[in-house]
């Protein structure tokens, strides 16, 4: 599984793999904000109905 370091380092590549496959994420849903990482995955799923872990899955 990608660590944090990972993730922020391609979040580029990663968000749009995410709307590729989810298409209703929007930007605002992908904001990646320093210190803000555990927002985001909870927003994330919240509205995908997934783990972190299974998301994070996604990109490996």
């Amino acid at each position: 599984m990608a660590n944090s370091e990972e993730i922020k380092g391609n979040w580029n590549e990663m968000k749009g793999k995410l709307k590729q496959k989810y298409a209703d994420l929007t930007d605002d849903d992908l904001l990646y904000e320093d210190g803000k990482e555990d927002e985001m995955w909870g927003k994330l799923q919240q509205k995908l109905g997934k783990t972190k872990k299974e998301i994070q899955s996604l990109f490996e």
